[in-house]
């Protein structure tokens, strides 16, 4: 979590002292703000009746610090409502795991992760109705942050060095680094990005 600057200074009213704080930028480059991929990890993976653990494709891995997203696809009649949990780690090297949203039965649904992963090494998905069920494994838009906030600090984002005119949706967690995500208005396309924050 972030530590405020010691000491106070004078404001130009009496008795009215502000608190100093730093600003610190995070950067994006090219090859790490791509466009949201739902098979960049796991294009065609083959599930069953019984519980299925399926690992990333040869080469497939995150281009940064990002939030996993799951798609269902195959024989809809064979899908079942039940929730994958995808394991890895964070930004920081720590494991982490995260439980995604149901998938919607009978029916090709993409359900989307809240923890940014810098690496995934597997994904576990319960017993499905039938065989025919098969999943994809992608990542999101939001984009993690090397730091924990206990609020939202973020004071503005660049896109492809343009300011966003729209305030980007922070999500914060003073316990958990993979919690500290930014998601930009404007969809992300390969081209850097750049976000300030009070630190």
């Amino acid at each position: 979590m972030i530590k405020r600057n010691s000491g106070e200074f004078q404001t130009d009213v009496y008795n009215k002292n502000a608190v100093p704080f730093r600003i610190a930028g995070f950067r994006w480059e090219e090859a790490e703000a791509v466009a949201a991929d739902n098979d960049g990890l796991i294009a065609n993976g083959s599930l069953g009746t019984s519980e299925t653990t399926l690992l990333p494709d040869t080469d497939a891995e995150m281009p940064c610090a990002r939030n996993v997203t799951a798609t269902t696809a195959g024989t809809a009649g064979d899908i079942k409502a039940v929730a994958a949990t995808v394991y890895g780690k964070d930004i920081a090297g720590n494991d982490i795991s995260e439980q995604l949203p149901s998938f919607t039965a009978d029916s090709a649904t993409t359900v989307t992760g809240n923890k940014a992963f810098a690496s995934v090494t597997k994904v576990v998905v319960p017993g499905m109705d039938g065989s025919g069920a098969k999943l994809k494994l992608g990542w999101g838009s939001k984009l993690g942050l090397p730091m924990r906030f206990d609020q939202n600090l973020v004071l503005a984002a660049t896109h492809n060095g343009a300011r966003e005119s729209t305030a980007p949706t922070v999500a914060a967690d003073k316990d958990n680094v993979s919690g500290n995500t930014v998601t930009l208005n404007t969809t992300l396309n390969g081209k850097a990005v750049e976000v300030y924050c009070i630190a």
